[in-house]
Order: C-alpha cells, then structure tokens, then sequence
C-alpha cells in the first residue's frame, strides 16, 4: 500500500449528527417505495441527539406539502400528496433531426 494511498484513508471525513440524520431522512423520503406510498415514517435512533432531532423535525414541519404524524413510540410518519404535472420536473428530449425528403 503506498504512502499517498494510506494518507487518504487517515484523512476520512466524519459526517456531523445532524448531517447523518439528514441524509437518512432524505433516503427513506427518496425511497421508491416511499414514492410510490407517498408516506414513511422515520425511527429516532439511539445515535440521534436531541438538538438534531428537533431541528431535522422543524425543518419538516415548514416544508410545505408535508403532513406530520408524531408517533407515541416517538417516531414521525410523514405523509405527501402526489405531485402535480405542473411540480414534475420536465424532461429533456434531444430531436432528431431528419433528412429533408427532397
């Protein structure tokens, strides 16, 4: 193993609590699964703190289309309405362009 090679692993980034948590809560919400039922609901774990709980929770609780149950075994089930064709992100079709006829 080279030098550079063991410097590089030495040098790992450490995601912050609230970086970890937002990102989990993100993939559960990007889930296709989710998609498709258009709910979820996300567990505390042990690993997440208080401060980051909450201001993950705030977060969602201002975001607009977004319907929050709070659990009494402490998780929240989030729940969506299905996007309008209007909110769907367009898609880009490349044309073919076709030999004149003449």
């Amino acid at each position: 193993m080279g030098v550079m090679q063991q410097q590089k692993e030495h040098q790992r980034v450490e995601l912050t609590g609230i970086e970890r948590l937002n990102l989990r809560v993100s993939n559960m919400i990007n889930h296709p699964v989710a998609q498709i039922q258009r709910w979820v609901t996300i567990h505390r774990l042990d690993t997440d703190g208080e401060r980051e709980w909450e201001e993950v929770m705030g977060l969602l609780s201002e975001t607009d289309g977004i319907d929050m149950i709070f659990n009494d075994d402490e998780s929240v089930t989030l729940k969506w309405e299905a996007s309008t064709d209007e909110d769907r992100p367009v898609e880009v079709c490349e044309s073919v362009e076709e030999a004149a006829p003449f």
